[in-house]
């Protein structure tokens, strides 16, 4: 059997932005008609220090399955998606995932921009700087028309070297502040990506209007969002109910015991709604300008395979990526 090999090289060459939003929107939109499915995420602790970690998806309307493998250890962490057919359990490709991983990310949140912001949103706040902070400003202006970028993360030659690099890539004004909230007062569109243990962003400091993007952390022991935040969210949507309920550390702090905010047989928007959901049009994203809204991403595998499969598809097309024979 053939398969097809792309390294991480290959995969940042073929990836564009303008596809993952894509994929991941279509992804959502199978989802909610019953046509893709979703595994959540599970993890393997061993005495040695490494993490494994192992994530599932399918789309049948798309043809594929995979899974999302990546383990973490003091030594870094390794991304692998293998891609397999839906009718024949073929193994088509093995994928490097790091980017795609970051990529995808950023889409998520773009889908949830395009459809939860308001329609002139044009000011973005973004505490976090690392690996998946610009994948986030890239979907978001692909959905938006921005006008300007306020940055901030604890290091400021990071936030510094961070906000000159980005105004270059997205050719507008991105400007580092020395606060958390002076990133997240007057924003539109407030992003979160970070790894923090407790809330960096605070309720107290939304505007009205204000739509927000966590999607930094995925540990029901970390939050990026105070209790307040999540408190005055009008509209509450995640990509996964079932993951959320797992590791959203944000809305299992907010929540506490009260349990009725996930949904159950009555619905509401005092509820977590999904994300596929709001894109198959079910439910709303906003119905007006005043409206607090909050997306909690975990990042899910049906974003990876959606994506993956769109890359591979490329690859093939354009004939690139190394062919390995397996299972001779």
């Amino acid at each position: 059997m053939e398969v097809l090999y792309l390294p991480e090289a290959e995969v940042e060459r073929l990836l564009t932005m303008e596809m993952a939003l894509e994929a991941v929107e279509v992804a959502f939109r199978h989802l909610a008609e019953r046509q893709a499915q979703n595994h959540p995420r599970q993890r393997l602790h061993t005495a040695g220090g490494a993490l494994l970690h192992y994530m599932a998806a399918a789309d049948d309307h798309l043809g594929y399955l995979g899974m999302k493998l990546y383990t973490s250890s003091p030594a870094g962490v390794r991304f692998l998606v293998p891609l397999f057919r839906s009718d024949t359990g073929a193994l088509v490709a093995l994928l490097e995932a790091d980017y795609l991983g970051r990529v995808r990310t950023g889409a998520a949140s773009g889908v949830a921009t395009k459809y939860m912001a308001r329609a002139d949103a044009s000011r973005v706040g973004i505490i976090g700087t690392g690996h998946q902070a610009p994948t986030q400003l890239l979907a978001i202006a692909q959905v938006r028309r921005l006008t300007a970028v306020h940055v901030y993360s604890r290091t400021p030659e990071r936030r510094s070297a961070f906000a000159e690099r980005m105004s270059a890539a997205l050719s507008l004004p991105v400007e580092a502040v020395d606060t958390a909230e002076k990133a997240v007062r007057d924003a539109d569109i407030v992003v979160t990506i970070t790894s923090a243990r407790e809330p960096v962003a605070q309720g107290a400091w939304l505007a009205p209007g204000t739509h927000i993007n966590a999607a930094g952390v995925n540990s029901a022991r970390r939050r990026e969002l105070d209790a307040t935040a999540v408190a005055r969210a009008d509209r509450i949507v995640v990509d996964s109910l079932e993951q959320s309920q797992q590791e959203a550390g944000d809305l299992i702090a907010a929540f506490g015991d009260q349990a009725d905010r996930w949904p159950r047989r009555r619905r509401g928007w005092q509820q977590v709604r999904t994300l596929a959901e709001v894109v198959a049009g079910l439910v709303p994203g906003r119905e007006t300008p005043e409206e607090i809204t909050l997306f909690k991403s975990n990042g899910v595998a049906l974003e990876d395979v959606a994506t993956a499969v769109r890359v591979y598809e490329r690859a093939q097309a354009e004939g690139v990526g190394r062919r390995l024979q397996m299972w001779e």
